[in-house]
């Protein structure tokens, strides 16, 4: 029982940290910023890289092309190996809908080193530097719909705020049971690894981007050299955001208010392999850090209910009263992202179940990258970076 009372409250200063310390994670009130219209509005060329995408696409597709953007703009949908029609698809689409100008192409396999998205990214930016004179780029995931103004206000806080790169956390699909439990805590856990605050202030040293909404200036990405310096990145976007931030560019990132992502994950196994692709290379591919990690989850998220049980059982109100302050604090720190995608106020309770699910999931990154399938997606499975050219 005294091991447990340490535990305990070594889990209660870790919350008060995190409450206090670690940026205001928790808080969901880092939208776009205060931007007025500029006197011009620069050209923007759209490129969505898509695989396989004929289920969401009449979704999204069409929130692009009609856009409600002042300047010019285009869409470049690069058909990164398709077997379900995705390219045929989106040049019907266009035809029904009209809007803005369509190119579909496909960029062949990818070249040694590549992820197949980053592959498919470098042939839609180098379609839009032979075709366009676009000032920017709106790099966007195929299962991402737009406001229609999401365009307009993306640019017009990015030359009002002077900012090379202008990222918006889409708002995920959450629907089905398994998407409620496990869906807002990714978006929860990724802030509490990248606090928005902390990515947002100039010089900051914390970087990261939402890779299914991203403004990037042209000459920020050229100056950075992306995507071909960050061609083997699983986690693309905060790579993304590392390298424009380390060549002198200024970013930002937020949550967002008209940029949605529709797609579904029915059932554990599409959401546990979402997180458990890239949950190891986010650790580095370190057993330490792993092991840190593993630890870390067990004693925060897992000994204040653990503590609540097993001190109320046994009369220790030594175990039982920090275990509740702790899960308190917690849950108070879990509700505003629970209002954020509209859930019941008591699933905050359940986080520490979601967090035993994140554990599980990243064990079992760890476990595929060691048996060579590690960052499996979509049919392709990447090298371990040791081995990649």
């Amino acid at each position: 029982m005294s091991a447990l009372t340490w535990i305990t409250a070594f889990s209660l200063l870790a919350w008060g940290w995190l409450l206090l310390g670690q940026g205001f994670f928790w808080r969901t009130d880092v939208r776009l910023p205060d931007r007025a219209p500029p006197g011009d509005w620069p050209a923007v060329a759209i490129v969505v890289p898509a695989r396989d995408e004929a289920d969401v696409l009449p979704l999204t597709l069409p929130s692009l092309l009609a856009q409600d953007y002042p300047g010019r703009a285009e869409v470049y949908l690069v058909d990164d190996g398709s077997t379900d029609g995705t390219g045929e698809l989106a040049r019907t689409l266009a035809d029904a809908c009209g809007g803005l100008p369509l190119t579909v192409d496909s960029p062949g396999e990818p070249g040694p080193g590549w992820t197949g998205k980053l592959w498919a990214v470098r042939h839609g930016m180098a379609l839009a530097r032979a075709r366009t004179d676009a000032e920017y780029l709106l790099l966007t995931d195929a299962d991402i719909a737009h406001g229609p103004q999401s365009l307009r206000h993306l640019v017009a806080a990015a030359r009002s705020r002077k900012l090379d790169l202008v990222s918006q956390m889409a708002r995920l699909r959450v629907v089905t049971f398994w998407e409620r439990l496990i869906v807002p805590a990714f978006v929860y856990f990724f802030a509490q690894l990248y606090p928005f605050r902390w990515v947002n202030r100039p010089g900051a040293r914390t970087a990261a981007a939402a890779g299914g909404c991203v403004l990037l200036r042209r000459d920020a990405a050229e100056r950075a050299g992306v995507p071909d310096r960050i061609r083997q990145a699983v986690i693309d976007d905060v790579s993304l955001a590392r390298a424009v931030q380390r060549s002198g560019g200024r970013i930002w990132l937020g949550l967002a208010e008209r940029v949605d992502s529709v797609r579904p994950y029915r059932g554990l196994g599409p959401l546990w392999r979402m997180v458990s692709r890239s949950a190891y290379a986010q650790l580095l591919h370190q057993p330490l850090l792993l092991a840190g990690t593993v630890v870390g989850l067990a004693v925060i998220y897992l000994a204040p209910p653990v503590a609540v049980v097993t001190g109320l059982l046994s009369g220790a109100a030594a175990v039982w009263v920090p275990g509740a302050v702790a899960w308190a604090v917690m849950a108070g720190t879990y509700l505003p992202m629970l209002r954020y995608y509209r859930q019941p106020p008591w699933q905050a309770l359940l986080l520490p179940v979601t967090a035993v699910l994140y554990l599980l999931m990243t064990v079992d990154s760890a476990v595929q990258h060691y048996r060579g399938r590690g960052a499996a997606w979509k049919g392709r499975t990447y090298a371990r970076p040791e081995a990649a050219p």
